[in-house]
């Protein structure tokens, strides 16, 4: 065999030897590349969009459109059932006397019995509109019955659902004893062919845990007499425990004391109408006071348009919409003389 011959043989077997290692090293290289581009690359994270766009809590009935519904103030009608249910509550003077409404607003929850189920007042229609609620109520004055029975927003009125939608307990003097449930309203809006899907932008919610106060502080709402309120500040459990009247507030579904996250003093004028009725300024703009994790923030509501459905806003005082503690929310609506403390407590 030639020499010629010899070396062309002896290439050929060093290329066979070689070319595995070649590959080998490739390969492994760009392995290498792969797995640090891998890890140069966070994951796709995937948000929590289940989260009620009133209270910012996860529940799977998120998207549901929310139930707006009166309750009694009266003293006889306590405790009343379904208040730490709700998402959000509005409670607002009615009458020249200073007696209360309340509105307690449902995403989230699904209380077997919420109640008493009191007539409807028009100063909480607007704000039930511009949360894109369904408005439950049994009766009204004729200021409220005017602006329902015309059509202005999707309502259920116990005088002519009594029977689907709501009932009469036994043992509760009339007219504190009318009483629903998120069941039965939810039947009822479906047989009345009204949308069930949320449209309410919601509030802005604090996605990061903010560093609560570490002082027990109370809050004092100046309702005149039976109906006076206070907010007691737990800053191990970061909630406002509520009382009226003197007494704990309680559920009478699970008779636990009403806890809220969100305190809302919300300061708008009224005026006398007639009957006792007053006319309370709940669209246009004032000043507010927020109260979350046992802090104070001075700011401003506003809600624009005249029976609109559009949303209330809360701003601070450099015009930053307020992020609430996720939670319930509760407004407390108040004339703008009347008095608000907020002390530490021991």
């Amino acid at each position: 065999m030639s020499r010629k011959k010899t070396k062309k043989i002896k290439a050929i077997g060093f290329l066979i030897i070689l070319l595995p290692l070649i590959l080998f090293f490739v390969l492994s290289n760009k392995n290498t590349e792969i797995k640090k581009e891998s890890s140069e690359t966070p994951p796709t994270q995937t948000l929590n969009t289940d989260l009620s766009p009133i209270s910012g809590l996860p529940c799977k009935n998120y998207n549901r459109r929310p139930f707006a519904i009166m309750l009694a103030g009266d003293e006889v009608a306590r405790p009343l059932s379904g208040l730490q249910s709700a998402d959000l509550v509005v409670e607002m003077p009615v009458l020249i006397s200073g007696m209360n409404r309340l509105m307690a607003v449902y995403v989230c929850g699904n209380p077997e019995e919420i109640g008493s189920v009191r007539s409807a007042r028009h100063d909480f229609i607007p704000l039930a509109m511009g949360l894109d609620a369904i408005f439950a109520h049994w009766g009204g004055s004729s200021f409220a019955l005017d602006k329902l029975n015309a059509g202005i927003m999707d309502n259920i009125d116990a005088l002519l659902y009594s029977q689907t939608a709501f009932w009469r307990q036994s043992g509760i003097p009339a007219p504190h004893n009318g009483f629903t449930s998120i069941e039965k309203l939810t039947n009822q809006a479906n047989k009345l062919n009204y949308r069930m899907e949320n449209k309410f932008e919601g509030y802005p919610h604090k996605n990061v845990k903010i560093q609560s106060s570490n002082v027990k502080s109370r809050l004092i709402i100046g309702y005149p007499d039976i109906n006076k309120v206070w907010w007691d500040y737990n800053p191990e459990t970061n909630e406002y425990a509520r009382w009226r009247g003197s007494k704990e507030e309680k559920d009478y579904n699970s008779n636990l004391q009403v806890k809220s996250k969100n305190i809302v003093v919300m300061r708008a004028n009224s005026r006398f109408m007639e009957d006792q009725y007053i006319d309370v300024d709940i669209e246009g703009e004032g000043t507010a006071e927020f109260y979350l994790n046992g802090q104070k923030i001075e700011g401003t509501w506003k809600k624009e348009g005249s029976y609109q459905p559009t949303k209330l806003y809360f701003y601070d005082n450099l015009g930053k919409e307020i992020e609430f503690v996720p939670g319930q929310i509760w407004i407390e609506v108040i004339e703008p003389d009347k008095i608000v403390t907020y002390e530490e407590i021991k």
